[in-house]
């Protein structure tokens, strides 16, 4: 670097003395003369009360600022962002480059904040830094200051113009894209070609194609980008007929359809196309490798890639991959040691294997040795411990990824969600969905969908719809998962408008859509809707039934306690019915207490899942229910003999960020004092509310009073206790459970709600109930 060289003491810091920058101002304005003795300029010299007027500040060049300019670029490239503003503030005359350099270097840094700062204070600003700050909004995602910086210039050029279509276009705002493209008053071929990659890249290939027709100008990436539209949508005739036509062919075009070919399976077309190729680089070698690997051809993607003349890291990461998806890690693992070429991809790509095969201590092990992580690697260890079921380890990696100062992308946002779902952390789950919106990630598909099923499996079905509202184009799974999510919590009536709506916006049901509608009618007691909507999917939506719809159809009919209905429905499927099957219908004969058809369904469960220990538990109810206390007992010898293990019931509620979990009876909790204070002081408002205890549901035989004495501190009612103590008033008291809540824990918490005037929210296994004044969201039917 320049200022080096002339000053090899000069120190780079942001602390840089006063002193040497005034060393560095003379060594740029003028040879160093002798030096004179020093002077403090601090205080007046008063031994000397005749002195000389103040010398006039330096001239400085234009020389000089270019000199400093490029010093500034050079320390923002290294990524020193403290010695740039360091020579920056000292600079006796700035020009708009000396500002632009600072700005554009912060935001090659990263850092958005300070780069604001920066262009907010410009004293007189030209179109490069308008155009440099909207590009640098687009590239942090915030569209928002980007409109509206736009919206302030002054004066706009293509670049400008350009910028807001291309930032639209890449977070899938095609409509707000074409708006711009159609306003620009003089387009260029960046503007054609970046409204036509609008189209391609979301989707839209139908409207891509219509742009393409109406410009017979178009270069040979608009070729290519239109026909790798084709090819993403497997639309492979119409993306050779496109080749077939180009009036000009380069490379990219021969590896868009020799790829397209390779990874459809159409390896002999791809083979052909490629001995036809004039020019074989790289990239067409590695096409073929990829489609020899994307189709399970390891043996011929290995003789391909031996044969290649000139290898580079995609070639040798797809071949890697290669061996990774089947499995056989020891090789891959010793081209990995061989290559001579990694790059961030071929360590992502090793930890992604390792991981995905369960191996994730090793792919940990590689994390940690990596020379250099992008948000890939973050991305790919945080989900590689999210998919084992690792959610804190996920959790703390996220935490580390932020303060180590890497940007969490869409997929990385999107597995996080997913990870407090599965853990029901709401809370944690917000903060997340905060960090979303702050850095303009939070209103796609792809992470709408993400944070929708979060809040939905979380019970703030509220929060949930509004999410729903806010995703733009809405996929299948954006409506299923709205629709599953209503069903879920008892909401049977809001799902069916959802469905509808679905359908009038054009959207075609799938075999997910009709589960979620028939769980939807089966939860609210919805028969004869739940019925027709059954036996029209085929007819209405070509959907054939499968084990799923059938079961929903078993269940609903059975709670309904049309059983014979149910039976009927079990012996006429086309198809053979599964466990879930005739588990729903050993689930309605228990709630309507039908013994034999009870005892018929779990014999053919246990024939299918011998180790099914939840219908043992449920064929056991069935049984204590009807004072058979003897089955009871034969039941518990067989799980014993047969080796199946009761699954233990605990309940738990999210207090601040922390998980607290109770069992039945549980003493081990630092407030069980107070919770079983609270709970008996709570048995007199209890009784005068009416409630009578429900000992018939202890299945052990015991007496009344140990009974009743058991159903008080059931781990539910213990869970429901600490967060009506804990969460402060007004708050929802969210609580889940492992298992099915029982009858009377249901009926106390209904008092429960009423008696502290609370809503409370629990999830079991099945469903969720809302509970408030009162009165459950099921209305008692579940």
């Amino acid at each position: 670097m320049i200022l080096r060289k002339q000053l090899p003491n000069l120190k780079t810091s942001y602390g840089t003395s006063c002193h040497s920058m005034r060393l560095l101002h003379s060594s740029c304005i003028r040879p160093l003369k002798k030096q004179q003795p020093r002077r403090n300029f601090h205080k007046p010299n008063l031994g000397n009360p005749k002195r000389s007027p103040p010398a006039k500040a330096p001239i400085v060049s234009d020389s000089n600022i270019v000199q400093w300019n490029n010093a500034i670029t050079n320390y923002m490239r290294s990524g020193q962002c403290d010695s740039a503003l360091c020579i920056f503030e000292k600079m006796t005359r700035r020009t708009s480059v000396s500002w632009n350099a600072m700005i554009s270097g912060y935001l090659l840094n990263h850092r958005f904040d300070l780069a604001h700062q920066m262009f907010v204070k410009m004293p007189e600003r030209d179109l490069v830094s308008w155009n440099v700050m909207i590009t640098g909004c687009v590239r942090n995602g915030n569209l928002g200051a980007a409109k509206r910086l736009f919206d302030q210039m002054p004066h706009k050029d293509a670049v400008s113009w350009n910028a807001m279509l291309s930032g639209y276009a890449q977070n899938g705002y095609v409509e707000e894209a074409r708006m711009v493209f159609d306003k620009m008053p003089n387009k260029n071929s960046i503007s054609w070609n970046g409204i036509l990659a609008a189209y391609v890249q979301n989707g839209r290939i139908d409207e891509a194609q219509k742009l393409f027709e109406s410009n017979p100008s178009w270069d040979v990436i608009s070729w290519n980008c239109l026909m790798g539209g084709y090819v993403r949508k497997k639309r492979l005739v119409d993306a050779r007929c496109l080749f077939d036509k180009m009036p000009k062919r380069d490379e990219v075009s021969w590896n868009t359809m020799i790829s397209g070919y390779a990874q459809n399976g159409q390896l002999s077309e791809a083979q052909k196309l490629f001995d036809e190729s004039p020019i074989r680089d790289v990239y067409t070698w590695t096409a073929m490798v990829s489609g020899y690997v994307q189709n399970e051809k390891l043996d011929e993607a290995r003789r391909v890639f031996d044969e290649m003349p000139v290898k580079n890291s995609v070639s040798w990461n797809a071949i890697i991959a290669g061996y990774l998806q089947s499995k056989k890690l020891d090789i891959a693992k010793e081209l990995f040691d061989a290559m001579p070429c990694k790059n961030v991809s071929s360590w992502n790509t090793m930890i992604t294997g390792f991981a995905q095969n369960g191996f994730i201590d090793l792919g940990m092990e590689l994390f940690k040795n990596m020379p250099r992580r992008d948000c890939i690697s973050w991305g790919a260890i945080i989900a590689g411990h999210a998919h084992l079921g690792h959610n804190e380890e996920a959790l703390r990696l996220f935490i580390e990824m932020k303060r180590d100062g890497e940007r969490a992308n869409r997929s990385i946002f999107s597995c996080i969600l997913s990870t407090c779902a599965e853990i029901t952390a709401l809370e944690l789950g917000k903060q997340f969905h905060a960090q979303l919106v702050k850095v303009g990630l939070g209103s796609g598909w792809y992470v709408g969908n993400a944070l929708l099923a979060m809040y939905c499996k979380c019970g703030n079905i509220e929060e949930a719809h509004v999410t729903f509202e806010e995703i733009r184009d809405k996929d299948i799974v954006s409506w299923n998962t709205m629709i599953g999510g209503y069903a879920r919590h008892g909401f049977g009536k809001e799902a069916l408008k959802v469905f509808e709506s679905m359908k009038r916006k054009g959207v075609k049901p799938d075999e997910v859509t009709m589960v979620g509608v028939l769980s939807a009618c089966s939860h609210s007691g919805l028969v004869d809707i739940g019925t027709q909507y059954f036996h029209t999917m085929e007819t209405d939506y070509s959907i054939t039934p499968n084990p799923k719809h059938y079961t929903c159809m078993i269940d609903l009919l059975g709670r309904a306690g049309r059983l014979d209905a149910a039976r009927n429905l079990i012996n006429n499927m086309p198809l053979e019915p599964d466990a879930a099957t005739w588990g729903a219908l050993l689930g309605a004969s228990r709630i309507h207490n039908n013994t034999e058809l009870g005892e018929k369904a779990a014999k053919k469960v246990f024939q299918m899942e011998p180790d099914n220990a939840g219908m043992y538990v449920l064929l056991s109810n069935l049984y204590a229910a009807s004072g058979r206390w003897g089955d009871v007992g034969t039941m518990r010898l067989k799980m014993r003999d047969t080796g199946v293990k009761k699954v233990p019931g605990y309940s738990w509620v999210e207090v601040q960020n922390k998980i607290h979990t109770f069992s039945v009876g549980d003493l081990t909790h630092s407030d069980t004092p107070d919770i079983y204070a609270f709970l008996d002081d709570l048995d007199s408002k209890l009784k005068k509310e009416g409630y009578v205890s429900l000992p018939k549901l202890v299945l052990h035989d015991v007496e009344e009073e140990e009974k009743e004495h058991m159903l008080k501190y059931h781990s539910e009612k213990l869970a429901v206790a600490f967060g009506v103590l804990k969460i402060p008033s007004g708050r929802p008291i969210r609580v889940f459970k492992n298992l099915r809540v029982c009858a009377d824990c249901h009926n106390v918490i209904k008092y429960v709600s009423k008696i502290v005037g609370r809503l409370i929210i629990v999830r079991d296994s099945h469903r969720f109930h809302h509970f408030r004044d009162g009165v459950c969201s099921c209305g008692d039917y579940w």
